[in-house]
């Protein structure tokens, strides 16, 4: 009969220690951000954030800056901000909504990632939301500069276009709208980024077009967000209530 081997407590301590330094090595690993250059090559690090056109890194315990136009992707997994932001956003806490879009923009603007572009976008809405239209129209155009080829366009002729509306300024409003909203309805299915800008140009439309005393277009382009473009919740509920309003008050119906 074969005796089992008895294990010392300094034996079973070094063998947890070992455990616990492979667990934290592993999750080091796992924290890594990656960045992809268009040459193939690849670097890993902590990605600190985006500073004179260059992406930061810690690569060890040094730092170092890569020009955004030699990257091709980016690994990196969105930081807290994001999802404050968004939550704050959702719950009409717009102030707190900002300051957490704002951090992040000042860091991480011109990441060619879905998430970054996102906060570029949102903080014009914002600033739009609380009323400070100046640096809205800044945030937009900083936006259009830096995101123009990746959706960014719309999305700031969009904003461009409430801040018009607010300012009674119609005819400014539909010439920003009107190639957005043709471009949307060629689509059959919503480019990826693309909903929002989408979702909200139809609903500032039906707002142009009750100010001209069209509400059978604006009818329309309200049940277009509705049920064509429902990507963004608070373009959905304007136009949702507007549609309603138009047809149990005025009695509008869809030409």
């Amino acid at each position: 009969m074969k005796l089992r081997r008895s294990v010392s407590p300094h034996q079973l301590l070094f063998a947890l220690l070992a455990g616990l330094c492979l667990l934290i090595s592993g999750a080091e690993g796992q924290a890594q951000d990656q960045v992809v250059f268009r040459d193939g090559r690849t670097q890993e690090g902590k990605i600190l954030g985006v500073a004179n056109h260059n992406v930061q890194i810690q690569v060890g315990a040094g730092r170092v800056g890569f020009p955004l136009a030699q990257i091709t992707n980016i690994r990196m997994e969105a930081p807290p901000e994001v999802a404050a932001a968004q939550a704050a956003y959702t719950a009409g806490d717009y102030a707190k909504a900002l300051a957490a879009t704002k951090a992040l923009v000042d860091k991480y603007n011109g990441l060619p990632l879905p998430w970054a572009r996102q906060a570029g976008g949102l903080l014009g809405d914002l600033y739009v939301e609380l009323g400070r239209n100046k640096e809205a129209e800044a945030a937009y155009t900083l936006f259009e500069k830096t995101y123009g080829g990746q959706g960014g366009s719309a999305r700031s002729a969009v904003g461009m276009a409430r801040i018009a509306v607010e300012g009674k300024d119609y005819a400014a409003a539909k010439e920003r709208l009107e190639p957005v909203i043709t471009a949307a309805l060629k689509e059959k299915n919503v480019p990826r980024g693309m909903g929002d800008a989408y979702s909200w140009a139809f609903t500032v439309m039906g707002q142009v077009n009750e100010a001209e005393n069209d509400d059978a277009a604006a009818l329309e382009n309200y049940l277009r967000t509705v049920t064509l473009f429902p990507q963004s919740e608070k373009a959905v509920s304007i136009a949702q209530a507007r549609a309603d309003a138009l047809r149990q008050e005025k009695k509008v119906t869809v030409p």
